[in-house]
């Protein structure tokens, strides 16, 4: 029950990357690197302000708008600078190392004399983590149903008609980027006061994991036409939490974790583009032909009786 438990707190914690990623590569359309440095980003900050006595709510507000900042910058280099949407993230995220252990100091900073929101509250975890999760996934679905998330999806379909209607989309890209690392750096945030400490390569591959959580909620859940898209990226982290904490209860090397994620991420690209779907199609068009078949010959045979 324990482990349970605990991957739903991890899946929860894992839902707000997983949004993250969602509104740019689903609705941006953007491959953003630079979520593998604002999520030890948001981590740094909300330590290094910790340990020198900020308040924990205040410190995961400051790390959400340095993640945001970092997000800025990604899309500055992009749309100002003219770099590739890949190349940008990845600059981002090589120089978010440096920063974040200028912000920490060193590689690596403990939170267990600090006083964060999990240590002084009697409220089980777990909860917390639930009402967080909430209060973001109502914000983002209100946002998106405003103008400004509506040029959202636009730009990410297409960018000359979002530029025929006088929008600059240039800063339609550099507001996503802004929502889109500042959720990441949220995370990473909440994830280091859960965890009781930061570290600075706490992010490594959390693109291709929050990636994963998004195609596998798709994969599973999109067909259910009530459930919304940002609650599919939630309900594909949990999964993604439960398989590797179910893997590690069987035992499975933990060295085998980032081939089980890739194992996970092709498979479930797999589904989303229907391949696993291709043999059925291939036998019902047989099927198809031969009542086609027969139904020729059956109406050759009543022509030839006339």
């Amino acid at each position: 029950m324990d482990v349970v438990i605990n991957a739903l707190e991890q899946g929860l914690l894992f839902a707000l990357v997983a949004m993250g990623v969602y509104i740019t590569y689903k609705i941006l359309d953007f491959p953003d690197l630079s979520v593998d440095g604002t999520f030890p980003l948001g981590a740094s900050i909300s330590a290094a302000l910790l340990i020198n006595g900020v308040n924990p709510w205040i410190s995961i507000l400051i790390a959400t708008i340095g993640g945001a900042i970092a997000g800025s910058i990604t899309g500055f280099l992009h749309v100002k600078l003219k770099i590739s949407n890949l190349m940008s993230g990845i600059l981002v995220m090589m120089g978010l190392y440096s920063v974040n252990l200028r912000i920490m100091g060193k590689s690596n900073i403990p939170l267990f004399n600090t006083n964060y929101i999990f240590k002084s509250t009697a409220v089980n975890s777990i909860f917390i983590i639930l009402a967080i999760v909430v209060v973001v996934i109502i914000i983002l679905d209100l946002l998106l149903k405003t103008n400004a998330g509506f040029l959202l999806t636009a730009v990410g379909d297409n960018e000359q008609v979002v530029s025929s209607l006088g929008v600059n989309k240039n800063l339609v890209k550099v507001l996503g980027l802004a929502i889109s690392n500042g959720l990441v750096a949220l995370a990473g945030a909440l994830t280091a006061q859960h965890q009781g400490f930061a570290d600075v390569t706490m992010g490594t591959g959390i693109v291709v994991m929050g990636l994963a959580a998004v195609i596998i909620g798709v994969s599973i859940f999109g067909k259910i036409s009530f459930i919304k898209a940002t609650t599919l990226s939630i309900f594909g982290a949990i999964i993604y939490k439960l398989v590797i904490a179910i893997a590690l209860w069987m035992k499975l090397n933990p060295n085998d974790l980032k081939i089980l994620t890739a194992v996970l991420v092709a498979v479930a690209l797999a589904a989303n583009n229907n391949v696993f779907k291709f043999k059925r199609k291939n036998r019902d068009v047989k099927s198809m032909s031969n009542k086609g078949g027969d139904g020729d010959a059956k109406d050759s045979r009543v022509m030839q009786s006339i």
